[in-house]
C-alpha cells in the first residue's frame, strides 16, 4: 500500500494547489483556464475525500488499539473491540475504493455519444429488435436525465429500423454506455410466425464518443463532399434545392449521408459530427485490436462483431456473455432498467484493470 499512499498524497498536494489556483484573480479572469482547472479539481475531490476519511479511520483504529493495551473495564473493552472490528472493515473498503480511484481514467468517459443501432441477421425481426433496443436505451437515458436526439434513421415497412443514429447528451454518458458496443441477440417468437417457433435474430450497436475539433483533426483535403436533392418515400424528390449531403473520408472510405434537415448547412454540420465520430472510432478500434492482441481484455468495448448479450423472451432472461451474468427480468431491462447490468460490467472492468495494475 506504500506506493498507493504516495500516489494519494500527490493527488492531495495537486488538489490543494488547484484550490489555490482557482482562487487566484488572474486565473478567474481567464475563463478557459479557470474552467479547465475547476474540472480537474472536481475530478480529484472524491479521491481526496476518501483518502482523508481513510486517514481519520486509521488514526481512530490506532487509538482504539492503544486503549486496549491499557487497563480498562470489561464493558469498555467490549465496546472498543466492536469498534475495532467495524473500523477495520471500513478501512478495507476504503482501501479498495481508493485503488479503483487511482486507475487510469478513460479520457472519453465524460463525453456525450453517438449511438448507431443496425438491424442485422433475421430480416424484419432484426429490424424490429433494433427498434426495441432504441426504445430500451431511450428509456434508460430518460432515467439518467440525459437527452436523446435522433440524427438519422432508415425505417422498415414493419415498423423497425435498418439503421437509427442517435446523439445522447448528459453527464458521463460514454462511461456507462461504452460497454454496449457489439452484437445483441434476441430469441423470441416473431409476430409474423404463425407456428409459434422461437427465432434468433441480431442487431448491432455502435457507441462512439462525440468528437470535438480538439480531439480529432480531419484534413479538409481528405473529405469529398457531394450534394444532392433530398428524396422522400418511394424515391420522389421532396426538395427543389440540393440540401442533402454525402461526405466521404478518403483515407478510410467512411461515408456519411445526411438529408434529415431542410438546409444544406444543417445537414453539413450533422454529417461532419457523425463523420468525426466514425473516423475517431475507426482509428480507436485499430488501437484496441492491437492492444487486445498484446493483452486480451475481459470486457470488450470495440469489436462490433462480438456477441455480447442474449435477450430470451420466452424465459424472460437476459445474459451478458462477457461476464457470465444472467438476470430473469428481461421485461424490466427492456423498460430501461439497465443499471444492474451496466454496474456489473463496470465492476468487472475495474477488477480486470486492478489485476493488470498489480501484475505490472
Amino acid at each position: 500500500m506504500d506506493e498507493i499512499f504516495d500516489k494519494l498524497q500527490s493527488v492531495v498536494d495537486r488538489y490543494d494547489e488547484l484550490n489555490e489556483l482557482i482562487s487566484d484573480p488572474e486565473v478567474i479572469a481567464d475563463t478557459q483556464k479557470f474552467m479547465k482547472l475547476s474540472k480537474e479539481e472536481a475530478d480529484l475531490r472524491d479521491t481526496v475525500a476518501a483518502f482523508k476519511k481513510y486517514q481519520k479511520v486509521s488514526k481512530q483504529l490506532d487509538d482504539d488499539k492503544e486503549m486496549l493495551r491499557e487497563k480498562i473495564d470489561d464493558d469498555l473493552e467490549a465496546m472498543v473491540k466492536d469498534e475495532i472490528t467495524s473500523l477495520t472493515d471500513e478501512k478495507d473498503k476504503l482501501e479498495d475504493q481508493m485503488k479503483v480511484m487511482l486507475l487510469p481514467k478513460d479520457p472519453n468517459d465524460d463525453k456525450n455519444i453517438i449511438m448507431e443501432i443496425h438491424g442485422a441477421a433475421g430480416g424484419d425481426e432484426g429490424s424490429l429488435f433494433a427498434a426495441d433496443l432504441f426504445s430500451m436505451y431511450s428509456k434508460y437515458a430518460e432515467r439518467q436525465g440525459w437527452k436523446v436526439e435522433i440524427i438519422d434513421k432508415n425505417e422498415t415497412e414493419v415498423g423497425g429500423f435498418k439503421e437509427i443514429v442517435l446523439m445522447i447528451t448528459g453527464d458521463k454518458v460514454y462511461s456507462k454506455l461504452k460497454y454496449e458496443n457489439g452484437a445483441h441477440r434476441v430469441q423470441r417468437v416473431p409476430v409474423t410466425e404463425s407456428a409459434g417457433r422461437v427465432h434468433t435474430s441480431t442487431a448491432t450497436v455502435g457507441v462512439m464518443p462525440e468528437e470535438e475539433d480538439v480531439d480529432i483533426d480531419i484534413d479538409p483535403k481528405d473529405i469529398r463532399v457531394d450534394v444532392y436533392r433530398s428524396s422522400g418515400a418511394g424515391g420522389q424528390h421532396i426538395n427543389k434545392t440540393s440540401s442533402a449531403v454525402r461526405m466521404t473520408h478518403l483515407p478510410t472510405g467512411i461515408v456519411v449521408a445526411m438529408q434529415d434537415e431542410r438546409s444544406q448547412q444543417q445537414n453539413r454540420q450533422k454529417a461532419m459530427k457523425i463523420l468525426k465520430a466514425r473516423v475517431y472510432d475507426y482509428y480507436a478500434q485499430q488501437e484496441q485490436d492491437q492492444y487486445n492482441a498484446e493483452r486480451k481484455s475481459a470486457i470488450g468495448t470495440g469489436d462490433r462483431s462480438e456477441r455480447i448479450r442474449t435477450y430470451n423472451y420466452p424465459q424472460n432472461r437476459v445474459t451478458d456473455h462477457r461476464i457470465g451474468l444472467t438476470l430473469n427480468k428481461l421485461d424490466r431491462i427492456m423498460n430501461g432498467e439497465l443499471d444492474e447490468i451496466i454496474d456489473a460490467l463496470i465492476v468487472s472492468d475495474q477488477a480486470k484493470k486492478l489485476e493488470n495494475l498489480t501484475n505490472e
